[in-house]
């Protein structure tokens, strides 16, 4: 199944289950949550005019080129009283603007004398160096729609309101279970023919920095009848997102058993690493089977799990974006779409000398992945699409 197609499906589903849960969190808590409710201004941003420089605050109209006397001097956080006519007032970057003030010049164009009168240098206009009132929003004005991400930005935005708590989409549940008689956590000795399990540590932080509550289902060997027995006893899981058993090898049973007692929605991917990939339902639950090899794994939940995941917490952009680069390699024309690791260097993308689906060195060395269509040749020079891992990781 080509790329597109397969996203377009996922989509679809994730559209069709949405959760709809939502839950209120302080803004400490609420880093990589997903706003369930649009964010709009209490009030005027800034709420009142305040001058964007330090220097001194005056009417236009009264200045005719003559020194003024300082009448005030205003810090931030102090409210000021009204400019005395004729008069100038000290001022802070940051502090309220005086009324009777239309205009703030930068201490720079300002010389103070011996009688403690300033003497501008340079021209003034009205609003000069001054924030206006409402000038970054006004009261009731949407600053932030449903659907967006929060990070330290919109995070930042919320408190720049004086909003203490936001409302959003609740965590999904994804359990990550790893197939194969091959694998072994960390921290355990191998056996001839085994090798670590890193698919779990790369899936687990990378959905929790995603926004979602990781249940650890562990390792299930290869073994048809466990493997049912596992996948049922996940019916808490909005996912069950598996590595391995899904090719179509004799010891690959993810795929048999959701065709047994469930559902098989898709198979088989038209893309590089990642063909090995299953998406269905086991009794209710929806299943996506990523391919067990590290960058197969990495590939596939980048460009097709996590945006599934993403939009069914109401996200509104979901797709990792892709950027103009040149190749600093050539490449020849595949069957299927190739998303090779590659790091940017003079303004290039270079691609590590390994491309290998088992190698995850390459994605850890690399910026990011380099889209090579099917049927198309890469020659040194030409224009790619570029997908940073900083986007896919953000």
């Amino acid at each position: 199944m080509p790329l597109a197609e397969a996203t377009h499906r996922l989509l679809a589903m994730a559209d069709a289950a949405p959760l709809l849960e939502t839950e209120v969190v302080p803004l400490a808590k609420a880093d990589g949550r997903m706003l369930a409710e649009p964010l709009s201004a209490l009030s005027d941003l800034p709420p009142w005019p305040n001058s964007a420089m330090d220097g001194y605050a005056l009417a236009c109209a009264d200045w005719a080129g003559e020194p003024l006397e300082i009448s005030q001097r205003i810090f931030a956080g102090h409210a000021p009283g009204p400019l005395q006519p004729g008069t100038c007032a000290r001022i802070f970057t940051g502090a309220p603007l005086p009324e009777g003030a239309d205009c703030v010049q930068m201490q720079e164009n300002a010389e103070v004398d011996a009688n403690g009168r300033v003497r501008f240098t340079a021209p003034l206009r009205p609003g000069q160096n001054v924030r206006p009132r409402g000038q970054e929003c006004s009261a009731g004005e949407q600053v932030l729609s449903a659907g967006t991400r929060l990070g330290p930005i919109e995070l930042g935005l919320a408190a720049t309101l004086g909003i203490a708590e936001l409302t959003v989409r609740r965590k999904p549940r994804v359990a990550v279970l790893s197939t194969g008689d091959e694998l072994v956590p960390p921290g355990q000795p191998l056996r001839p023919g085994q090798i670590y399990n890193s698919n779990r540590q790369l899936l687990c932080s990378w959905l929790e920095r995603s926004g979602c509550e990781v249940i650890d289902a562990g390792i299930v060997s290869d073994d048809l009848a466990l493997t049912r027995q596992v996948l049922g006893s996940l019916k808490q899981a909005d996912l069950i997102l598996t590595t391995g058993g899904v090719s179509v090898g004799e010891a690959d049973f993810l795929g048999q058993a959701l065709r047994e007692a469930g559902e098989l929605a898709m198979w088989k991917l038209a893309i590089k690493p990642g063909k090995p990939l299953t998406v269905g339902q086991y009794q209710g639950t929806v299943v996506i089977g990523l391919p067990g090899n590290p960058a197969s794994t990495l590939v596939t939940f980048a460009l097709l799990a996590r945006p599934y995941l993403l939009r069914r917490m109401g996200g509104e952009r979901v797709l990792p974006r892709r950027y103009d680069a040149v190749a600093g390699f050539s490449w020849p024309a595949g069957s299927r779409r190739e998303f090779l690791r590659a790091r940017l260097e003079g303004g290039r993308a270079q691609l590590y000398p390994n491309q290998s689906s088992g190698v995850l060195r390459s994605a850890a060395w690399a910026d990011g992945l380099v889209e090579v269509p099917e049927g198309s040749a890469i020659a040194e020079g030409d224009p790619v699409a570029f997908i940073p891992m900083s986007d896919l990781l953000a």
